[in-house]
C-alpha cells in the first residue's frame, strides 16, 4: 500500500493506494504535523474482517463499484448493447502535484478507463471531478458517473439535508445518519427548490459540506455502512443525473462530469468562510474586478405589468431619491406582454408601452445617476407568441403528444443550435443598441418532457453572451431559488435566493444560502408591507436592516410609503453603502443565542465588523441574553456603536443611549465571552452593531 498526503492550509488528506488496485481515504481532518507517520494513521483506522463479510472485505474507496461483495451505490453504471458492464477498475497510474492528485483506473477487459482528479483550492475546499473513457471497440452508454465518492469518517453521525418549495426555499433538516441513508434526485431539469445539490455532515460542531456545481438534475446518495462491508463508514456519492441515452461514447470518446466540491471545518461559520473563499477566488467571474454592489430598485412590486414611460420615469426618480444606484425594468417591456400568458420569445421592445423605445427611459435613469437593468426569460416561449407560431417545433415536446404548460409557458429546447442562435441574436441586439448594465435572467418552469443537453445549451448561450458583453452583470433568477449552484455562478454575478421578500422568511433563507454563498451574490431586497406572499406587515426599520445583509435592493413602490418610511429606508441604504466593503469581502460568522427566535449574523473584515441581531417572536424573557460576538482578536480593543436609526420601540429600553452613540470600548475577549445586552423583547425587532478596532 502506498500512502499519499495532500495538505491545504488547515486540512490534510491521506489517500491510500492499495495493492488490490483500489484508492481509499485514510484520513481527512485538521492538518497533521509534518512528520506524522502515515503508516500509523492507516493502521489506526484499519479493521479486521467480521463474520458476515466476504473473505476479502471490499473497500468502496474513492470510486465504488459493485464488485467483491460490496452492494452500496456504485459510482458508475455502464451498458454495452443494452447489457450492464460489470467493471473491475484498478489503478493504472497516478500523478501528484503539490495540492492535487490524479488517479487513472483501468479495466482492459471491460474497455473502460476512469480519471479521478482531486485538488485543493482556495479556502481549503477540495474539488473532485471524473473523466470516463471508452477504450473498448463498441459504443458505451453511461447511465451514471459520480463526480465525487467520499468515504465518510465514522465520527460523522448526523446529516443536514435541505428541502423547500417556491417562496420557502432551503429549509434545513438535521437528523442522525440512519441505516436507510439518504437519497435525493432532481427531475425538473434544474436544481429546483429542494436543495438536492447541498448537504452537510456533522461530528459535533465539526462540519463537512458538499455540493455538485451543476445547473441541471443531480443525484446524491448517502449510504450508511452498506451491507457487504464499508468498515463502519458511510459513503457519500453525487453526480449529474443523466437521461437514458444521453451519454453514449463511441470508441475513444470521453465524458467529463461536473465538478463537485467538499469542505471540512471545525464549525459552521468556518465552513461558510471556506466556501466563500472558494467562490470568491475560483467561481465568480472576475470577482476581484467587481466594483461596489449597487443598490437595486426593481419595478415589479411597484408596477407589475402596468407599465408606461411616464410611470417608470416617476419610479426611477423615486428610486434615485432613496439612494438607489441601479434601476431594473422587470417583466412586461416586450412584445404583447401585458400578462404572464403571452409573448415570451418575442424579445423586441413593445411599441405599445414604449412608443419612443427604451432610449428615453434609459437616458433619464442615467441622468439620475443610476445604471439600467432589464428582466429576461430567454429559455421560455409562450404558445401565444410570434416565435412559437413561427417555430412550434423549437419547444421541448414529444411528437404526437400534448404539450402541457407551466405558468402558461413552454420551455425551448436549448440543445438545438438554431434556438441558441436566435436567442443570442435577440439579446445581443438589445445589449448593443442600449447601455444595459444588468440582466435579470429568469427561468420560471420545470423542464418537461426531459431532454438531453439543456444545461449544456444554457451554459453555451450564457458563455457566448458574456464573451460578447463582458461588462454586463447577469443574475440567475429562477422563481427565486430554483437554479442556484456553483455552475451557474461561474457565469453570473448574483442569484435571487427567493421570490419571498418577507423579512422574517429572509432571516431563515439568507442564513441557509450563506452557508455556501457569500453575501455579495445573494439578492436581498426590501419588500412591500403587507408582503404580497405572506400577507405580513413589518416595520420599515426591520425590513431594511434585514435586507442589508446581502446585495441590497428595493422591491416596493416608494410612492406607497410614508415619508418616515422613505427616510428610514434611505438611511439604511446609506448605511449599506458605508458597510458593503465589509459585508462583501469579510468573514461571515453565525452567532448562537439561547432564544430560538433570535437570528444573529456578523461579518468581520480588516478591523471592522457589522452585526445583525433580529428577534422575530415575542420573547419569554424581558431581558434577553447578551449577544456574544465572534471572530475578534481577544487582546484588541474595539469601539462598539449601534448605528442609527434604531428600532422605534426597542430603543426606549437602552440603558444609556448616549453611551451607545459615543461607543463602548471593550476587548475582543469581553465581546466574545460577556457579550452585549440588547433590547430584544418585542417581535420584529432588529439591531445593527458596528465595531471598529482601535489602534494599540
Amino acid at each position: 500500500m502506498e500512502l499519499l498526503r495532500l495538505d491545504g492550509e488547515r486540512l490534510t488528506l491521506v489517500l491510500a493506494l492499495e495493492e488490490s488496485g483500489a484508492a481509499d481515504l485514510a484520513y481527512i481532518g485538521p492538518r497533521l504535523p509534518g512528520d506524522e507517520d502515515l503508516a500509523m494513521i492507516a493502521a489506526a483506522g484499519a479493521r479486521g474482517r467480521h463474520e458476515s463479510q466476504p473473505d476479502s472485505p471490499p473497500r468502496p474507496g474513492l470510486f465504488p463499484e459493485r464488485k467483491g461483495g460490496w452492494n452500496g451505490t456504485p459510482a458508475v453504471v455502464l451498458r454495452r448493447a443494452g447489457r450492464r458492464v460489470e467493471t473491475d477498475l484498478r489503478i493504472a497510474a497516478w500523478e501528484r502535484a503539490e495540492r492535487a492528485l490524479a488517479i487513472r483506473f483501468a479495466d482492459r477487459l471491460a474497455g473502460v478507463e476512469v480519471l479521478l482528479r482531486w485538488r485543493f483550492g482556495a479556502g481549503d475546499v477540495v474539488t473532485s471531478a471524473v473523466t470516463i473513457a471508452n477504450t473498448g471497440e463498441a459504443p458505451l452508454a453511461v447511465e451514471r458517473c459520480a463526480a465525487l465518492a467520499l468515504p465518510v469518517p465514522a465520527r460523522f453521525a448526523e446529516v443536514t439535508a435541505f428541502a423547500g418549495r417556491w417562496a420557502a426555499e432551503m429549509r434545513e433538516h438535521r437528523r442522525p445518519i440512519r441505516p436507510e441513508g439518504l437519497h435525493r434526485e432532481g427531475a425538473a431539469g434544474k436544481p429546483g427548490f429542494d436543495g438536492a445539490g447541498w448537504v452537510l455532515l456533522h461530528a459535533g460542531d465539526e462540519t463537512l459540506g458538499a455540493h455538485l456545481a451543476w445547473s441541471g438534475d443531480a443525484w446524491l446518495t448517502l449510504d450508511a455502512d452498506p451491507p457487504g462491508g464499508a468498515d463502519g463508514r458511510a459513503q457519500l456519492v453525487t453526480g449529474a443525473a443523466l437521461n437514458p441515452g444521453e451519454v453514449v461514447l463511441a470508441p475513444g470518446e470521453t465524458f467529463d462530469t461536473p465538478e463537485a466540491v467538499l469542505a471540512l471545518a471545525p464549525d459552521r461559520s468556518a465552513l461558510a468562510q471556506a466556501f466563500h473563499a472558494h467562490v470568491r477566488a475560483e467561481v465568480l467571474p472576475e470577482r476581484a474586478t467587481w466594483g461596489p454592489r449597487k443598490v437595486h430598485l426593481n419595478s415589479w412590486e411597484a408596477l407589475g405589468f402596468d407599465l408606461s414611460e411616464p410611470a417608470l420615469i416617476a419610479l426611477a426618480e423615486s428610486a434615485a431619491a432613496l439612494g438607489a444606484e441601479r434601476f431594473v425594468l422587470d417583466d412586461g417591456w416586450f412584445g404583447g406582454r401585458r400578462s404572464d400568458r403571452t409573448s415570451l420569445g418575442d424579445w423586441t421592445v413593445s411599441p405599445e408601452v414604449f412608443p419612443n423605445g427604451l432610449a428615453p427611459l434609459i437616458a433619464r435613469v442615467h441622468a439620475l445617476g443610476m445604471d439600467f437593468g432589464l428582466w429576461v426569460e430567454p429559455e421560455m416561449v409562450s404558445p401565444d407568441s410570434d416565435l412559437y407560431r413561427a417555430h412550434p417545433d423549437w419547444c421541448l415536446h414529444t411528437p404526437g403528444r400534448e404539450r402541457p404548460t407551466m405558468r402558461g409557458q413552454l420551455a425551448l429546447d436549448m440543445a438545438r443550435g438554431e434556438v441558441r442562435d436566435y436567442l443570442f441574436a435577440r439579446l445581443d441586439a438589445l445589449l448593443r443598441k442600449h447601455p444595459i448594465a444588468y440582466l435579470k435572467w429568469d427561468h420560471n418552469r420545470d423542464l418537461f418532457p426531459a431532454a438531453p443537453g439543456q444545461t449544456e445549451g444554457f451554459y453555451a448561450l450564457l458563455d457566448a453572451l458574456r464573451a460578447a458583453h463582458p461588462h454586463v452583470e447577469i443574475e440567475s433568477c429562477a422563481s427565486g431559488g430554483g437554479r442556484i449552484d456553483f455552475g451557474v455562478l461561474q457565469r453570473t454575478c448574483r442569484v435571487w435566493p427567493s421570490d419571498n421578500n418577507d423579512a422574517i422568511e429572509r432571516l431563515r433563507i439568507i442564513p441557509a444560502w450563506s452557508q455556501f454563498l457569500p453575501l455579495e451574490v445573494l439578492g436581498s431586497h426590501v419588500g412591500p408591507s403587507p408582503n404580497p406572499i405572506t400577507g405580513r406587515r413589518l416595520a420599515m426599520d426591520f425590513r431594511a436592516k434585514v435586507a442589508m445583509f446581502g446585495h441590497m435592493g428595493v422591491e416596493a413602490d416608494p410612492a406607497r410609503m410614508t415619508g418616515r418610511e422613505r427616510e428610514t429606508l434611505a438611511a439604511h441604504i446609506a448605511l449599506y453603502k458605508a458597510w458593503r466593503p465589509v459585508l462583501h469581502s469579510g468573514d461571515l460568522h453565525r452567532l448562537a443565542h439561547p432564544d430560538p427566535a433570535v437570528t444573529a449574523m456578523m461579518v468581520t473584515h480588516e478591523g471592522r465588523a457589522l452585526v445583525l441581531v433580529a428577534q422575530t417572536a415575542f420573547s419569554s424573557m424581558f431581558d434577553a441574553a447578551p449577544i456574544r460576538l465572534a471572530g475578534l482578536d481577544p487582546a484588541a480593543r474595539y469601539r462598539v456603536r449601534l448605528p442609527e436609526p434604531w428600532p422605534p420601540r426597542a430603543q426606549h429600553y437602552l440603558a444609556d443611549p448616549d453611551l451607545w452613540r459615543e461607543g463602548l470600548v471593550l476587548s475582543g475577549a469581553a465581546l466574545m465571552t460577556h457579550g452585549l445586552a440588547l433590547p430584544l423583547t418585542h417581535p420584529e425587532t432588529a439591531w445593527l452593531v458596528a465595531l471598529e478596532r482601535l489602534a494599540p
